[in-house]
């Protein structure tokens, strides 16, 4: 689900998507008219150098982030160092010659990190016309599902695709991958989610 504008109701509703292609086919849930959208863009992806320490070794890695995420100390993110992929902690944020202890992703020049056993997920998550990035931390084996809702930074999400880290983007509902092997995942907000 998410929200856009339907020329019936002539607001802003939620709207299921129908469809995927070059525009969005959506219907509204309020009057159940069926219309097409621009599809909004993918926000640009940075590759950010990391410096992991695991236990007496260091190396470097790479972190990536959304164009205009805010990254902060403490903050726990997933490293690709090679093929492997490691839950890490920021220990550290250099933005040039300075050490800072939050920034955007296209200010930040080294980001230093520290190993830890759990892997962190990340999501794109679509509402209304801005995209949210969410993090998860998840032991490696745990699964997520396609068509399926979970809970990403406190947030309800339904996740519509999931882009793999050694393959394709699934995006068939039932489909699953453990979170070990997830790039990303992308998705909506949970509308029908209510918090007890």
């Amino acid at each position: 689900m998410m929200s856009v504008f339907c020329p019936v109701c002539n607001e802003e509703c939620e709207h299921q998507v129908l469809r995927e292609a070059a525009e969005l086919v959506v219907q509204c849930s309020e009057c159940g008219r069926i219309h097409r959208i621009p599809k909004p863009p993918e926000p640009r992806m940075l590759t950010v150098k990391a410096i992991v320490s695991r236990e007496t070794e260091s190396q470097v890695c790479s972190v990536e982030m959304l164009e205009g995420e805010v990254v902060s100390l403490g903050d726990r993110i997933a490293a690709e160092c090679g093929d492997e992929v490691f839950g890490v902690e920021v220990t550290g944020i250099e933005t040039g010659e300075k050490r800072v202890r939050r920034a955007e992703a296209g200010e930040v020049t080294t980001l230093w990190t520290r190993g830890i056993e759990q892997v962190v997920v990340r999501a794109s998550v679509h509402s209304g016309r801005t995209t949210l990035p969410l993090y998860q931390t998840a032991e490696g084996e745990e699964e997520f599902v396609v068509g399926e809702s979970y809970t990403f930074g406190g947030r309800r999400i339904k996740i519509s695709h999931i882009k793999l880290r050694d393959g394709p983007v699934i995006r068939k509902d039932g489909w699953k991958t453990v979170a070990r092997r997830v790039r990303r995942i992308y998705g909506y907000l949970d509308r029908g989610y209510r918090r007890e």
